[in-house]
């Protein structure tokens, strides 16, 4: 421990910890900021159960967004750590197409301090998954990568492919939701060689952003097709109408 502490003073001493966003110094690795954080709409307080979004007012537990009561989720409860806006929307992008991989980690335990209050016993954590062509321009799945770095943090079973793209599905930004949903009808299933492990066991899926959940909702039909006894998402953001 006392040989690894010393290693990190002299890293430190050699590349000094900088700020994700703004690349400032800062105290400690994974880190932002003062006024990166607070410019980083980091979702706290009252939430909809079903997507993490934000909500005010007089809210109750187990209340939800206008979205999440007009379109049936088959998922129970989800929750995301971010608003994708602001520096919150540039950390998603860099991480997504700009290689930066610095920011996983730290994007694990912001989507755990979230998470833990609808992980349930024994969940197994998966990633939403990329078509092997596009996985192949992209070179990693930028979902799988903070799925992983979450489910360390929590201490939680983690299984990269548990599901599969069956085909290669068109960009959904832009398109309207009754199309996106549309663009992702049949197009995830459960890995075969990986079913046994969610028979009869509740799944959390990670994906880095929620515009309309179709994604995550093909996914989560996927699984529960595959006998999951209950699925949750939870997601790096979360894009809200009023942004």
């Amino acid at each position: 421990m006392a040989r690894s502490a010393g290693f990190q003073t002299l890293l430190h001493a050699v590349f000094p910890p900088e700020c994700l966003s703004c690349r400032a110094r800062v105290a400690n690795d994974d880190g932002l900021c003062g006024p990166c954080w607070r410019d980083t709409a980091f979702i706290t307080g009252a939430v909809c159960d079903g997507c993490g979004v934000p909500m005010h007012g007089d809210v109750q537990s187990g209340d939800r967004c206008d979205d999440c009561l007009e379109i049936a989720r088959p998922w129970s409860q989800g929750r995301a750590a971010l608003l994708y806006k602001d520096r919150g929307r540039a950390l998603v992008l860099a991480l997504k197409h700009g290689d930066r991989h610095d920011i996983v980690r730290p994007a694990g335990r912001w989507m755990a301090n979230v998470a833990r209050e609808i992980m349930r016993d024994d969940a197994v954590v998966a990633p939403v998954p990329l078509h092997w062509v596009r996985m192949v321009r992209r070179r990693y799945n930028q979902s799988g990568l903070i799925a992983a770095s979450m489910a360390r943090s929590l201490s939680a079973p983690f299984c990269a492919d548990l599901l599969t793209r069956t085909r290669a599905t068109a960009s959904l930004d832009g398109k309207s939701r009754e199309a996106r949903f549309n663009e992702l009808k049949g197009a995830i299933a459960v890995n075969a060689k990986r079913a046994h492990l969610i028979a009869g066991r509740p799944v959390v899926l990670v994906d880095d952003v929620m515009t309309s959940g179709a994604t995550l909702a093909a996914c989560a039909d996927a699984c529960l097709a595959s006998r999951a006894s209950e699925v949750c998402v939870v997601t790096l953001a979360r894009v809200a109408k009023d942004d």
